[in-house]
Order: structure tokens, then C-alpha cells, then sequence
């Protein structure tokens, strides 16, 4: 809802032809849904393993940048987890200085990392320590979803340029439905205690430790450095798999082109499976196993 609201404040048009939203790929399917509301053009800028999963928006043609209204970026990344050094922040605020768009930073799995001493940095952390302290190229979206594992309780904040949350305000007024009294004392609770967040990352980093060796003895799995997913390789199409895993272990899995688009270079999510470790450690555990065992006996 908060992406949906944000990108509707956005125009339809700049220069005088449809505007376009850049887009990671693969990405958060809310990100194209909310491209679609306003008519704009989607850009699906792929992540690839050899740039660290980090789309390189630079790179774009100038024609498309200067057209460009929002670019989007997670960070730590779904699926890959990948989290965008303050130069890569830097990197994009100058683009948008130079071809006058906004930065929405979907921030939303950035309390869920594996080094204690190494956090995420946020893009207004970033804009702040680089000068860019009026942050009016700058919307960071955040959520007790994966911060307090509520995802049902659909509470979030906005916050950056101070004159697009004025408009969104607004824009929430009178088109957003109110959050229930009880999650409100509910949300207020979770967002001011930091004690179930550090449990909470200590359990990912628990089922991590867990789950990466048994899937890396079969599948090229890259370990995260942050979010709760896993991206590994599959030797078969990405769809194949994830029917025979189902069909062979019960595991569910998502194949990975479901979270992408097609591109020039072809589909960034194929051959690769995101995988949850959102279940208890002992069921991750059993899952991965499934899977070891499943791939052991051929293919």
C-alpha cells in the first residue's frame, strides 16, 4: 500500500512523454504494480551475480534516465539479500540530482542482517553523511512485516522529502484505510523495542548457519549478508525444479523467473529458486535436508 500511494503522487508524464519508473530485476511485484497505476513505463534493470545482485541504474541510456519519474531499490535486496554500499547510495543520488528523480528505498528487510557490527546502510544515513541533508531526492519505506515477523499487521512508515510526505499525507487521508486501534498499541510496542529484533536476527542467523551447508554440498548457494532468503542455482529450469522438489521432497519453493521479467540478456531469476527461512529451524532444517537428499538421487 505504501509504494502504491507513493508512486500514484507521481506524474504521468515528464518532458512531455510518459514518464518511467526503473525497476530492479528480479524485484517485489508491487514495485511494476505500482508503475502500472499511473501509466508509467516500467524499466526492469537486471541484478546479476557478477555486479553483486546490484542493478546498475548507471548504465542506463541518458534518454531513459531523463525521463525517469522513480527509480526503485531494495536493500538488503529480495531475493538475493544483497545490501547497497554507501557508495552505490551516493551513486544514485547524484543520478537523480543530474536527471531530477526520486529514490524509493524499500528498506523493509534492513533490521534482519547476519554481522552484528555490520549493518545495512539507509539511503537517508547515506544522503545525511553525504551532504544531502534536505533528502528531496529521498523516500525510504519501512515494516514491522519482517522487523517483528508481523506481516498481517501491515504496519509501515514512509519518511525522506519532506514535501512528498506532506503530499502523501494527504493522499493517505482520503485514500488509505486506518489501522485498527489495537495495532496501533500493538505497532507502537514492536517499533519501540529492540530486545525481540536481536532475537529475531539471532534465530535467522541460527537457521542459516543450519541450512547453507546442507543445500551448498548439492546447489551453488550463495550465503546472504542479509534478509531471510536463499538464492541458490539449480541444474534444471527453475520451474522444472520447483515442481519435482514439490512433487519428490514437499518442499515448496518459488522458482526464481516467477520474480523477474524477461530482458534483452534473458531472465535474471532463471535457474535459481528463492528459498524462505521463515519456518521454525527445526522444519528449515528438515526442508533443506529434503532437498539434499531429493538431488542426491539423481536428476
Amino acid at each position: 500500500g505504501l509504494f502504491n500511494a507513493q508512486i500514484a503522487l507521481s506524474p504521468e508524464t515528464k518532458n512531455g512523454k510518459p514518464t518511467k519508473v526503473l525497476i530492479p530485476n528480479p524485484f517485489y511485484q508491487v514495485y511494476a504494480v505500482g508503475a502500472a497505476t499511473v501509466s508509467a513505463e516500467p524499466i526492469f534493470v537486471p541484478a546479476y551475480a557478477e555486479n553483486n545482485f546490484m542493478p546498475n541504474y548507471a548504465e542506463l541510456p541518458k534518454e531513459i534516465l531523463d525521463q525517469t519519474s522513480i527509480l526503485f531499490l531494495c536493500s538488503p535486496a529480495n531475493p538475493q539479500g544483497t545490501m547497497a554500499s554507501y557508495d552505490y547510495w551516493v551513486e544514485l543520488m547524484r543520478l537523480a540530482e543530474k536527471h531530477d528523480f526520486k529514490i524509493f528505498a524499500d528498506e523493509c528487510y534492513s533490521e534482519i542482517y547476519s554481522d552484528e557490527d555490520q549493518p545495512p546502510v539507509g539511503l537517508l544515513q547515506a544522503a545525511y553523511d553525504a551532504g544531502y541533508t534536505d533528502y528531496s531526492r529521498c523516500i525510504v519505506f519501512h515494516s514491522l512485516s519482517k522487523r517483528s515477523n508481523v506481516p498481517g499487521l501491515r504496519s509501515g512508515f514512509v519518511a525522506g522529502d519532506s514535501e512528498w510526505i506532506a503530499h502523501f499525507r494527504r493522499y493517505r487521508t482520503y485514500h488509505g484505510c486506518a489501522m485498527p486501534l489495537h495495532h496501533q498499541i500493538a505497532s507502537e510496542w514492536a517499533w519501540g523495542d529492540e530486545e525481540h529484533v536481536l532475537a529475531n536476527r539471532a534465530r535467522y542467523r541460527q537457521k542459516f548457519e543450519a541450512v547453507a551447508p546442507i543445500l551448498s554440498a548439492v546447489l551453488l548457494t550463495p550465503e546472504p549478508d542479509a534478509g531471510f532468503y536463499l538464492w541458490p542455482q539449480t541444474p534444471v529450469d527453475d520451474e522444472h525444479f520447483a515442481q519435482t522438489i514439490y512433487e519428490r521432497a514437499g518442499v515448496s519453493l518459488l522458482p526464481g523467473s516467477y520474480l523477474a521479467r524477461e530482458t534483452a540478456t534473458g531472465n535474471p531469476g532463471a535457474k535459481r529458486v528463492r528459498i524462505a527461512l521463515v519456518a521454525e529451524l527445526s522444519q528449515c532444517v528438515e526442508a533443506a535436508q529434503r532437498i539434499a537428499d531429493c538431488l542426491r538421487q539423481g536428476w
